[in-house]
């Protein structure tokens, strides 16, 4: 498969998986008045902002969003939100990534969150790989894909909405 791409969801599938997720995110929630949609940047946190603007269109939740940014290159947690940590209190966290591979997003993710008196923790990813290193489960997924570990998953996610897709290559 080198230098080929396979096209996995257009368009119009990737928003079919945001709008079902949202759904489960809501009957999940039933009762809440506020939930933290919390990405992780970059496609993690467009991903978070589609998720709020079904959820504010289906139910009367507010929906807060939060920019997780973290490095992903080192053995250790660094990671930085866009919102005062306090904020969330309380609260019911959704943590949103792309793709789940390794899970250390997802875990340095969570991370960001231990010393935080939270109501519910849930995580959400639109593909889901299955390799993990790290003990890490997806509460909401888009898509479960078999791949070997030489593939690459590309998640395209243009903010105009023109060029959307997930390949694989």
């Amino acid at each position: 498969m080198a230098g080929k791409k396979l096209l996995i969801l257009n368009k119009k599938q990737i928003q079919q998986r945001i709008d079902r997720m949202a759904y489960q995110i809501l009957e999940d929630n039933l009762g809440e008045e506020e939930l933290i949609m919390a990405g992780i940047v970059d496609k993690g946190y467009v991903i978070a902002k589609r998720l709020k603007t079904v959820l504010e269109s289906i139910s009367e939740i507010k929906v807060t969003l939060m920019k997780i940014e973290i490095n992903k290159d080192i053995s250790h947690l660094d990671a930085n939100a866009d919102l005062d940590l306090d904020l969330v209190s309380n609260k019911v966290v959704i943590l949103v990534d792309d793709v789940l591979n390794s899970g250390r997003a997802l875990a340095y993710g969570l991370g960001v969150f231990l010393d935080i008196p939270l109501k519910k923790l849930r995580t959400l990813v639109l593909i889901d790989r299955s390799h993990r290193n790290f003990p890490v489960s997806p509460d909401f997924t888009g898509l479960e894909l078999a791949t070997i570990l030489k593939e690459h998953v590309d998640v395209v996610l243009d903010e105009k909405s023109e060029e959307d897709a997930v390949y694989l290559s």
